[in-house]
């Protein structure tokens, strides 16, 4: 049986690779850990691993590199 978190339909990873948009590793880590912070019981922990991947991604962004 899944964890909780990984119960949700759809799953982050689903929306993720679904969207079409190329998100990249960065953001979809983003989306992972934001839209499972409340279903794991460490809520606080996923919300600050989503800010270390969104500040990685922004500096990623700022240096100009596109390889997403």
């Amino acid at each position: 049986m899944k964890p909780k978190h990984y119960q949700t339909t759809p799953e982050p990873i689903e929306l993720i690779e679904a969207s079409g948009f190329g998100y990249g590793f960065n953001r979809g880590n983003v989306i992972k850990y934001v839209s499972r912070a409340a279903e794991k019981g460490e809520e606080l922990s996923d919300l600050k691993k989503a800010l270390w991947y969104l500040q990685r991604e922004i500096a990623r962004v700022e240096k100009g590199d596109d390889r997403g």
